[in-house]
């Protein structure tokens, strides 16, 4: 068994799988939130890729309950790029896309991009950001933490071969798609659609940048699961 479906119990993440030290704030929120008392199950992980099935222990120290799993990376990973939007969209965004197993997500500063950060605001951000995709790891069952860039010029990413955007008039997605990249609410410049040769559609509709970058990311992963 490689995969966590069916696992019994919740989720967590340690720093090793041969000495499964919970942190204090797991084991808070198993104890208390969860209620989880010793000798129950759960699953834990290295967020690189490997798990194993474990007994909770109050603790904090929990026990072997089986031998570690290693969920292998995907060739190509799943990447979803959306550019920076207003207020806590964002979350939102890297929220379901950790819930739907996007592998890397980007945070787009483009140039028709309302909201501009500097360093110190984008540092802060991509502290949170990173926390969130954790908890939704946990939630998700995840053995891989995604990866997060913040806040990377539009243009700049555009441009990698691998890369697809979003724009009225692209192709329909299919399996060798990969990587999509979202405007903003105003849409890519001239000078940022063409940076990409590969324009892919979402559909016949309008929509905002975040419901599209939601969708880019249940499309790649649909279509993963097709192969």
């Amino acid at each position: 068994m490689t995969r966590l479906a069916g696992s019994p119990g919740p989720h967590v993440f340690v720093d090793s799988l041969e000495n499964m030290q919970l942190a204090d704030d797991d084991l808070q929120h198993l104890a208390k939130s969860l209620r989880m008392r010793d000798g129950d199950q759960l699953t834990a992980s290295d967020g690189n890729g490997s798990w194993r099935p474990a007994i909770f222990a109050s603790s904090g120290m929990l026990k072997s309950a089986g031998e570690i799993q290693v969920v292998a990376a995907r060739p190509d990973a799943l990447t979803v790029a959306f550019s920076l939007v207003k207020g806590s969209k964002p979350e939102l965004v890297i929220q379901k896309l950790t819930e739907l197993g996007i592998d890397r997500i980007v945070v787009l500063a483009a140039e028709r991009s309302i909201v501009k950060w500097d360093d110190a605001k984008t540092a802060k951000a991509l502290m949170r950001w990173e926390r969130i995709a954790r908890e939704a790891s946990l939630q998700s069952h995840r053995v891989r933490l995604p990866v997060i860039d913040a806040v990377v010029p539009a243009r700049e990413w555009l441009a990698r071969p691998e890369v697809s955007i979003a724009h009225f008039g692209g192709q329909p997605l299919t399996t060798r798609h990969t990587s999509i990249a979202i405007g903003p609410e105003g849409g890519w410049s001239d000078a940022e659609a063409e940076a990409s040769t590969s324009h892919i559609t979402l559909g016949s509709t309008v929509l905002r940048a975040e419901t599209a970058a939601i969708a880019a990311g249940t499309l790649l992963t649909a279509a993963a699961a097709k192969q």
